[in-house]
């Protein structure tokens, strides 16, 4: 289209092509590792060979069906997906050998392919509507209303949707002041963890004067299992654009740099298409939207270093130095980037900004809770059946989620039997466990402080009976122990003695003084860290501690892993009633511990056995079992 078309004519011309049927090809990283690109181009080749044409492009009118690569469509779990419009059809784990049975019975005949339908595990029935799954319908995915539903590498589409409109209207019709009187009545808080009101936060750059001042996205998201930034990246760019043009005029910006870890080369590549499509329509750049203001933003790449997503570190990061945390005062709003007053946001921040103007701070303000307002995404993850990106308001229950939204607790296997849920581990390193008890309790910023733990940047990782919380502490320890950047003594060497505290635990050679140390240890690494990744490194040894002392107590005293997940404390056994006294175990044990009669059943010495295995892989009626206690 022609550059200097405006948002109405752009939406317009459009519209015509907007309303053929489509084949969404969900193209976020998850399913594009699973082949969805190869059924991208088969689509295309077998569309061909049965005489109807492709719309590629989307900007052509001429054309039987339109085929989208979209971002992220939620429902990772059942990648690769395709979905069919306006049917509103999913089909989940598709294959390109499929794609021929999709065009021939659904294009063509109008019939579902069954076996490619979402089913309820437990029942077996098909569902073909995607909104009546209820993964996809006990959501309320307004933020993430676009990701997954439209082609992410075309800016018009994006405009179609009512994009960029309140981006112009920030910048012709709103003042300043204006605008953050508006995010601050939505009740807006960040979503990056630290939860302050975006409002405010805006409203402490723009009273800082100066003759330059920046926005930045941070886009550095490193929290273990969590992926809703890099979704929102890859599925939606232009609303991140959008968000920023917005920050940027209430803070009176004029350049904004949008921070992103190396590791997401397909999030970097769609948001500079983006930038360059934004720029090329006169929304970035000089005298944006026709106006005397302009703005502009470049994207810098970050080595993936965990620190830089603390605000400071991020700030010495695209300067060039080293990311290293900075006391505070000053703030960034203060004192940022080269000196300057900086608006630092996060992507799920800055992308429900237009949201919030196009619905209006009010109608907004009435999701969530008293204290969160709006709808938060996560990153639902581990033993749970529907793994994926979903979001719901604040206010939400883990009950709601793990067992209605994620399908349930599956055991190892996959299967939703014979297994209970334990805790889940909510705001990565940085956050801390829930359990049974905190079920259903309201998720928000404040009730999750009042247990120990955070929302922090939307992690959520559910863990069944069989997990070590033990092992589960460890591993978030080992992570921030290596992620410290070590300008902290208190944290550099803090963690690494905190980590060697639970490796002797797991390792058998704890002593009654390690728990008090340890808890000792981690109140003082709280304490006394300079930044935000030293102050919640020990939260999740906190917090399992509190909620599951026993276990670590067992591990201490009674040298056991109840879960039976520490190989050093396993205990090997052998059930009487399934032994046939074959002697093949005690043959293939390479130290003697197991001796007994022909056909009688045999019994492990615990003091001889070296835990290697050996018994029980070559067991042929599975007799021999290994677990946490004696």
């Amino acid at each position: 289209m022609p550059e200097h078309l405006t948002l109405e004519q752009r939406k317009a011309a459009f519209e015509r092509t907007a309303s053929k049927p489509r084949v969404i090809i969900c193209a976020g990283t998850g399913c594009m590792a699973g082949g969805s690109m190869i059924i991208y181009e088969r689509f295309k080749s077998v569309l061909d060979q049965r005489g109807l044409k492709v719309i590629i492009s989307l900007e052509s009118e001429a054309g039987d069906y339109a085929l989208v690569e979209s971002g992220c469509q939620g429902f990772c779990q059942m990648g690769p997906l395709v979905t069919i419009k306006p049917q509103g059809i999913l089909y989940t784990k598709v294959q390109p050998s499929d794609v021929e049975e999709i065009v021939d019975t659904t294009l063509i005949e109008g019939k579902n392919v069954e076996r490619l339908l979402y089913s309820m595990p437990g029942s077996g029935k098909p569902i073909a509507q995607k909104d009546d799954i209820p993964f996809y319908k006990l959501q309320q995915r307004l933020m993430l209303g676009l990701c997954g539903n439209i082609d992410v590498n075309n800016l018009n589409e994006y405009i179609r949707h009512e994009g960029y409109f309140q981006a112009r209207r920030a910048v012709l019709q709103m003042t300043d002041e204006g605008i953050c009187n508006e995010i601050s009545a939505s009740g807006l808080r960040g979503r990056g963890g630290g939860g302050f009101p975006t409002g405010r936060k805006w409203d402490l750059t723009r009273q800082n004067h100066s003759d330059q001042k920046y926005v930045i996205c941070n886009g550095d998201e490193g929290d273990p299992g969590a992926f809703m930034d890099r979704c929102v990246m890859e599925g939606n760019p232009h609303a991140v654009l959008e968000g920023m043009i917005i920050a940027a005029m209430a803070v009176n910006a004029s350049q904004g740099y949008i921070y992103v870890r190396m590791e997401y080369p397909l999030a970097v590549r769609r948001l500079k298409r983006a930038i360059k499509q934004a720029r090329e329509a006169g929304i970035l750049g000089k005298n944006i939207f026709g106006s005397p203001k302009s703005f502009d933003i470049n994207i810098k790449e970050g080595a993936g270093a965990f620190v830089c997503g603390e605000e400071s570190a991020l700030i010495a990061s695209i300067e060039g130095k080293r990311g290293m945390p900075t006391v505070k005062p000053p703030f960034p709003a203060q004192k940022g980037l080269y000196g300057k007053p900086t608006a630092i946001n996060n992507v799920e921040t800055l992308a429900t900004v237009p949201l919030i103007l196009r619905m209006g701070a009010k109608e907004y303000a009435k999701l969530g809770t008293d204290t969160a307002k709006g709808t938060k995404t996560f990153a639902l993850t581990g033993h749970v059946a529907n793994t994926g990106l979903i979001e719901v308001p604040f206010g939400a229950t883990l009950r709601e989620i793990v067992s209605e939204i994620g399908g349930g607790v599956i055991n190892d296997a996959g299967e939703l039997v014979g297994v209970d849920f334990k805790a889940v581990q909510i705001g990565g390193p940085s956050g801390g466990c829930l359990t049974k008890d905190e079920l259903d309790v309201p998720l928000d910023y404040d009730n999750l402080q009042k247990v120990g733990a955070m929302v922090g940047s939307g992690g959520l990782v559910v863990m069944n009976q069989n997990t070590c919380m033990v092992q589960i502490a460890r591993f978030f320890m080992q992570f921030t122990q290596n992620e410290s950047c070590g300008k902290c003594v208190v944290c550099r060497e803090g963690t690494r003695q905190m980590l060697a505290l639970l490796d002797d635990i797991i390792e058998g050679r704890a002593t009654e003084e390690t728990l008090p140390l340890l808890e000792e240890l981690a109140h003082m690494v709280k304490m006394g860290s300079l930044c935000g990744l030293g102050k919640t490194a020990p939260n999740p040894v906190l917090s399992t501690l509190q909620y599951f002392r026993d276990e670590y107590i067992a591990h201490v005293v009674q040298k056991r892993c109840p879960a039976g997940v520490c190989e050093a404390l396993a205990t090997y056994r052998i059930i009487a009633e399934k032994c046939k006294g074959c002697s093949l175990c005690a043959r293939k044990c390479p130290v003697d511990a197991i001796h007994g009669e022909i056909k009688k059943p045999f019994v492990i010495d615990a003091e001889k056995c070296v835990k290697c295995g050996a018994c029980i892989s070559n067991c042929k009626f599975n007799a021999i079992v290994k677990g946490g206690a004696i």
